[in-house]
């Protein structure tokens, strides 16, 4: 890793966005199992995080392809985020959150972790157009 690499913790965003993507997927199927859900709905967090693991992974091991993977990433996270930006109308509507206990954390969960994943996206394509423009 090279001085010019944009970290967040240490780490490169293709890692951290491979971590949410496996995060998203065992969130999901963990809230399946523990609700007994019979409902596809709750496997949104999975449905959208696998392909968040796949293109991380595919930015990791595709270095020469990073950017293109990291730009698919960057759409799932904001897809992820306005996806949990439902917590909020839930909250409009009937002013009561965590009703449906397991669906709100899952909003929560993609709300706070998209948002992160797009803002740590966005700080890093800043960073490298930085260092382009340094050269």
């Amino acid at each position: 890793m090279s001085d010019s690499e944009f970290t967040f913790v240490g780490q490169k965003v293709e890692k951290i966005t491979l971590v949410i993507g496996l995060a998203m997927v065992i969130w999901g199927a963990v809230v399946t199992i523990i609700s007994e859900s019979q409902s596809l709905t709750s496997l949104i967090p999975s449905f959208i995080g696998l392909p968040m693991l796949i293109v991380g992974y595919l930015a990791i091991r595709y270095e020469h392809k990073k950017s293109f993977f990291m730009h698919i990433a960057v759409v799932m996270g904001l897809i992820m985020f306005v996806g949990g930006a439902d917590l909020v109308r839930t909250l409009i509507g009937n002013g009561v959150i965590f009703k449906n206990l397991w669906a709100d954390l899952s909003k929560l969960f993609l709300l706070v972790f998209g948002g992160f994943h797009t803002y740590l996206c966005i700080k890093s394509f800043r960073h490298i157009r930085k260092m382009r423009e340094a050269k």
